[in-house]
């Protein structure tokens, strides 16, 4: 979820979010790499977007803060759409990382997602700003898979976990540190659409759900 504000003076979109982690493996070290992780990617395309016939360059400002003893009370009451909470886990149920549905700004990481330069933080906001996995998952012959292709896509060798392997078979498969936020990805969140006033519109939804530990709960 991001608060976007349009600059006329300097012709920029600003996406501007805080992702705020919390939890036992959550730490300083995690939150900056978060926060940078999503920052590089999301702005390496160098995008622009017509805003009212207007090309606007589109720069996501994201912000790291950690709060490893947030109250839930704190998330559940949130009203600032720049804010976003994950809880950092050792342990998550069901092994993945994920966010409250599409468009939302709350989630829950897995600390072994989010290795430097696995793209985890990065995609999952982008499910946070509305967008889905890709329907077709087979993309051999289409080169450098986008930000929101799943585990387990068919791609070409070079951006499988183990070059050698045959498709679809162990090693087979997309290795998560090749995918890249791609200008496909920018118009898919259709900022076009946005609904400015006084120069400031939402991308994304409220969820403010506060997660408990995983490890405490019952199997």
């Amino acid at each position: 979820m991001v608060l976007a504000t349009l600059d006329e003076k300097r012709q920029t979109l600003f996406l501007d979010a805080t992702i705020v982690v919390y939890g036992h493996a959550s730490n300083p070290e995690i939150r900056d790499r978060i926060a940078e992780e999503i920052q590089t990617l999301w702005n390496e395309p160098g995008a622009e977007q017509l805003i009212r016939t207007i090309p606007f360059s589109v720069v996501f400002r994201i912000k790291g803060e950690w709060f490893p003893f947030i109250q839930p009370e704190t998330v559940l009451a949130n009203t600032d759409p720049r804010m976003n909470y994950f809880r950092v886990e050792e342990f998550a149920l069901g092994n993945i990382s994920f966010v409250d549905g599409l468009g939302s700004n709350t989630g829950y990481f897995k600390m072994e997602n989010l290795y430097v330069g696995s793209t985890t933080a990065a995609h999952e906001f982008g499910h946070g700003l509305g967008l889905d996995h890709p329907r077709q998952l087979d993309i051999r012959g289409l080169g450098q898979p986008g930000i929101m292709y799943p585990r387990g896509t068919w791609v070409d060798p070079p951006y499988q976990y183990d070059p050698m392997a045959q498709p679809g078979a162990p090693g087979g498969t997309m290795h998560p540190m090749h995918r890249r936020v791609q200008m496909g990805d920018i118009r898919n969140l259709r900022l076009d659409r946005l609904r400015f006033q006084d120069q400031r519109a939402v991308l994304g939804g409220f969820t403010n759900v506060f997660h408990p530990d995983h490890a405490g709960l019952p199997s």
